[in-house]
């Protein structure tokens, strides 16, 4: 796995900051050119993810540790930014929502707790499962995916070593080989701002396809604090040509942007 290779650079704790820091970003600048390269494989994807939505399923994530993390935030971000159902977009973590916050040891190594996370949630057929894991070997996402596919679920992944078992187990892989980190085998680097690079574009083209943005703007997010009220105004200002203190009476009066443009 180059995942876990060596790190082009050593002796680190011998770095000053600044040549600590420099390394980083020098590394970080690699990961979009990675990404680049994946980018027909997550097209792959999202229309798959896109088919699934429309018919009526939804778009279910699994992981353990960085990865885990990830889609849970992927998942929790789409309904504030989309106006969308908070389990339209689900994110599952090994060990559960207390591994968020503290790791649960052992919890990646079960090959069948996965499956059993998703059938309390009521996956089915009509729905889509992403696999997420940097060295795309985790158990737990594994087994997930082969019960998924099995079951008629959809199938995709987000891993960062070539020719994995979790790919294997996709029928969507989407494969960003982004090598050694500079912290030898610390995945919440490279990896990790490769995986958050994927994930955002996935549930963001998914959602603009399937109508959730008007023009280049989130017509349906929602309006839950003052920066967000402040937004809206001043889209329905671009959109209608109308001033501050009218934007904002047709946006408390309607609840929505979208709603203020349609009753226009």
């Amino acid at each position: 796995m180059t995942t876990e290779s060596p790190s082009e650079y050593n002796h680190l704790e011998t770095l000053a900051t600044a040549d600590i820091l420099a390394g980083m970003n020098q590394l970080d600048h690699t990961v979009p050119q990675t990404v680049a390269k994946a980018l027909p494989q997550i097209e792959q994807l999202v229309e798959a993810t896109v088919a699934r939505l429309q018919a009526g399923g939804r778009l279910f994530y699994i992981g353990a540790g960085t990865s885990g993390r990830l889609g849970v935030v992927d998942a929790s971000e789409c309904p504030p930014t989309f106006g969308v159902p908070a389990e339209l977009v689900v994110g599952i973590m090994a060990g559960g929502d207390s591994a968020i916050r503290v790791a649960v040891e052992g919890a990646e190594d079960d090959a069948e707790q996965a499956w059993e996370d998703l059938q309390a949630h009521g996956i089915s057929a009509k729905d889509v499962l992403v696999g997420i894991a940097a060295s795309g070997r985790t158990p737990y996402v594994v087994g997930g995916l082969t019960k998924a596919r099995a079951a008629g679920v959809a199938t995709g992944c987000v891993v960062c070593n070539a020719g994995s078992a979790v790919a294997a187990a996709s029928e969507f892989p989407v494969e960003v080989v982004t090598g050694p980190e500079f912290l030898t085998g610390s995945t919440r680097l490279k990896a990790g701002s490769a995986q958050k690079m994927v994930l955002n574009m996935l549930t963001t083209a998914t959602f603009i396809r399937l109508g959730y943005v008007k023009g280049n703007k989130m017509v349906d997010m929602k309006l839950s604090n003052i920066k967000l009220v402040e937004r809206g105004e001043r889209m329905l200002m671009d959109e209608l040509g109308i001033g501050e203190e009218e934007a904002a009476q047709l946006l408390k009066q309607h609840g929505s942007v979208r709603a203020a443009l349609m009753a226009r």
